[in-house]
């Protein structure tokens, strides 16, 4: 059974939280957020700790503490590092570039991809193959990654495609070719 619920976290010094009721905003030097939490947990600061309490050990409660905790550690370090997923174009006239708040992909289709960059997402491109999506909310960050992966994902017989950095595609050997 996982313990990751009564874990505290240390609240580092220029982050600020707010409790009012089941809602919890935290403030720091990167920006804001919020996140509802379930009404069966209670929240408490005490000496710059912050700990999720449940009320019963049911199922429900054990679950929802876990998540809870999780997710208001996540904001906590979104507000103060943010968090950044890397991807990789592979493949032969693959390339990206930005152009203002878009990201515009050639990845072998017709016509360019557009993305325009979602609201508290920055996507940076450092050389012409990779892309790097950077922001403080580490579930849109992964989410925008996954959807600018999802237009090329890599396929297992030359690797073409996007990826994760240190993704490892899994490759298959092509046909033999044994003519009789």
């Amino acid at each position: 059974m996982s313990r990751i619920g009564f874990k505290t976290i240390d609240i580092p010094a220029g982050v600020e939280i707010k409790i009012d009721g089941n809602l919890v905003s935290v403030k720091g030097p990167k920006g804001e957020l919020q996140e509802k939490i379930s009404d069966l947990l209670t929240v408490e600061i005490k000496d710059g700790v912050l700990e999720v309490k449940r009320s019963t050990d049911k199922a429900e409660d054990r679950s929802q503490h876990g998540l809870a905790r999780t997710l208001i550690n996540n904001m906590v370090v979104g507000v103060t590092e943010g968090y950044q997923k890397k991807l990789q174009l592979v493949g032969v006239g693959y390339k990206t570039e930005k152009k203002g708040n878009t990201l515009v992909m050639n990845i072998g289709y017709s016509h360019p991809v557009e993305m325009p960059d979602p609201e508290g997402i920055v996507t940076e491109c450092p050389d012409a193959s990779t892309v790097i999506v950077k922001g403080i909310n580490k579930a849109e960050v992964g989410n925008y990654a996954a959807n600018v992966r999802a237009w090329r994902k890599p396929e297992p017989y030359k690797g073409k495609g996007i990826k994760y950095e240190g993704e490892h595609v899994r490759r298959k050997e092509g046909k033999t070719g044994v003519k009789a």
